[in-house]
């Protein structure tokens, strides 16, 4: 019998309600459209190349939370730094990672961002600094508050973001965290993308706390809930976030209520849910929210439209010839980035 979600998309509070859908333009409007139709495609040709069995492993895909990566992205610094769970491949995408050497890492080539030891769970880019997706449950929570910790000891006004699910913050992980962050004010943003379920279990059968904002506000953090489904709304909640990091104030909490329309991964039969509770979500669809937008306001032709979608498509596509043409690692490599290697430019010599 499916559980009804906590997090019903008609009911957007004034909380969570954009209050200046107005400053964003055209090219705002084309990059978010562009950047998940990209991330869009990329996870659907990846779900079917993975019953191929092209590649093994687990596989969580980021179809419907396309709005929380793209809006964080055109909000942030190039600076700043990102890690997130194991749904992780939407992440840098959205950042600038060439979608080429990710599907590469899927299929466990020498050319991947991980050099295909990592596999889809662990996907890194220092060049977007993007510092990872982490297979532990809650783990970057910690790190991601190390990262903050960083930046403020070295006296940088780069935020560090901390992307979770709604099923890590039961994590003891997390309280350790918040406490400590909020006690040295340190520039991190954490982020809970909410999406109505851990694996399979709804955010009511975990808790009857089912505000996760609340878990914040204990702490005298900064806390607000977000429609993840409207970029627009991830981008102002990021920016307001990240400018209060900066002054010195401290992290915020973002629970940002959004949804997966593919199950928690491939091997999810997904009976928890309805398909009416799955298909009122998808009504809610950040990309069509940003072709509409388009479309209404003239800022592309329908043929500019569809060089986008063909462009889309092409680069995916490449991006699995690429994949299917890198060689794999040799054997040595098993002894490579176990430790810190000799070219390290921060090694201290004693």
């Amino acid at each position: 019998m499916a559980v009804k979600s906590a997090n019903k998309p008609s009911k957007t509070t004034r909380k969570e309600a954009s209050s200046s859908k107005s400053k964003f333009g055209k090219e705002t409007y084309i990059k978010w459209y562009k950047d998940m139709s990209l991330i869009r495609r990329f996870e659907e040709r990846t779900g079917q190349l993975y019953i191929q069995q092209k590649f093994g492993g687990f596989c969580h895909l980021y179809i419907g939370q396309e709005a929380i990566a793209v809006g964080t992205a055109s909000a942030c610094r190039k600076d700043d730094k990102h890690m997130t769970a194991y749904r992780d491949h939407a992440h840098p995408i959205a950042f600038g990672t060439d979608p080429r050497i990710l599907m590469a890492e899927l299929f466990g080539r020498i050319t991947g961002c991980s050099k295909g030891k990592g596999g889809s769970m662990h996907f890194f880019d220092k060049n977007v600094n993007f510092m990872g997706g982490h297979g532990i449950v809650g783990a970057q929570i910690g790190m991601g508050a190390g990262v903050g910790f960083a930046e403020k000891y070295n006296g940088t006004d780069n935020v560090a973001f901390v992307s979770m699910g709604d099923g890590a913050v039961r994590q003891g992980m997390l309280h350790e965290t918040f406490n400590m962050a909020m006690n040295w004010k340190l520039p991190v943003v954490f982020i809970i993308e909410n999406n109505n379920y851990a694996m399979g279990t709804s955010v009511e059968r975990t808790t009857n706390v089912t505000d996760l904002t609340k878990i914040g506000l204990s702490y005298e953090m900064p806390s607000r809930a977000v429609n993840g489904m409207r970029p627009e709304d991830v981008h102002d909640a990021i920016e307001e976030a990240a400018d209060r990091a900066r002054r010195g104030d401290g992290p915020t909490l973002l629970d940002i209520r959004t949804y997966r329309y593919k199950g928690h991964s491939m091997s999810d039969p997904q009976k928890y849910r309805s398909k009416d509770e799955v298909n009122e979500w998808i009504e809610k669809d950040p990309i069509t929210h940003c072709l509409e937008m388009i479309q209404k306001n003239n800022w592309m032709t329908e043929k500019e439209i569809e060089e986008m979608n063909e462009w889309v498509k092409n680069e995916v596509e490449e991006s699995i010839v690429f994949a299917e043409n890198s060689p794999y690692p040799e054997a040595e490599e098993l002894y490579k980035d176990v430790y810190v290697q000799e070219d390290y430019p921060y090694i201290i010599e004693y």
